[in-house]
């Protein structure tokens, strides 16, 4: 395939590595010092775009994909209060939006023993949850996307924690779940998740050594996604 990429930091710069590795070509490599090229790019000749960049410029380039029935695949965080306005953009032109927290697939396996142990943990009153999540200092965005699916996940099935909270042990409410935001070189991300009570703790715990699982499978998607149509993710990408 030929594979533009938006934004060419270090997850760029990785992914554009990989794709070549599996025998694509890159079509283009765009960041904040050429957007101006943007629209000279020859779009019939790009098979689909992946979008790693800043939360200021992701729904910049995201319209611009989906303006131009470029499939897109997503994993910038930070943006996601714009995400429904991007999923009608995409529908309204029949383009192919894919977005997702995280594209390890070890962490994808984590949501699900996540969601497995939080649906547990609902009828264990005792249990105060939290979470702990660490990344490096270039990463702009705190709670980290991987730290918030995590949370809206044990929201969703923990009848008594009704929100998330950042950067605290409380916000004197019993009903929040704290997350505690570390930014620490060169950790290129750790999530902990831990119930606590007075008698014991369960924690799990994802610890990534590279960026190159969430760069290859952001490769993968975007092999996968070449010929969809839709606002699609990981459950749509992952068979288990």
């Amino acid at each position: 395939m030929n594979i533009l990429i938006l934004g060419y930091g270090k997850m760029g710069k990785i992914i554009s590595e990989i794709a070549q590795e599996r025998g694509h070509t890159i079509a283009g490599k765009i960041d904040e010092s050429n957007i101006n090229l943007l629209d000279e790019l020859d779009t019939n000749k790009i098979d689909v775009a992946i979008e790693f960049s800043q939360p200021d410029a992701a729904v910049k380039n995201l319209s611009w994909a989906i303006k131009n029935q470029i499939p897109v695949v997503c994993g910038t965080t930070g943006w996601l209060d714009k995400k429904p306005e991007i999923e009608r953009l995409t529908l309204s032109n029949g383009s192919a939006l894919f977005y997702a927290s995280n594209y390890s697939i070890g962490v994808n396996i984590f949501f699900k023993v996540s969601r497995f142990l939080a649906k547990m943990m609902n009828d264990q009153p005792d249990y105060a949850v939290k979470m702990e999540e660490i990344h490096h200092t270039e990463k702009k965005d705190a709670p980290s996307g991987t730290a918030i699916t995590l949370a809206e996940d044990i929201i969703d099935r923990v009848n008594r924690v009704k929100r998330w909270n950042l950067d605290t042990d409380t916000d004197g409410n019993e009903h929040s779940l704290p997350i505690t935001a570390k930014r620490i070189d060169p950790a290129p991300g750790t999530h902990i998740v831990t119930y606590h009570s007075e008698i014991d703790d369960i924690e799990i715990k994802h610890t990534a050594h590279s960026r190159k699982g969430f760069a290859l499978g952001a490769v993968l998607v975007a092999e996968w996604i070449k010929d969809k149509k839709g606002v699609l993710s990981m459950d749509d990408f992952l068979s288990f």
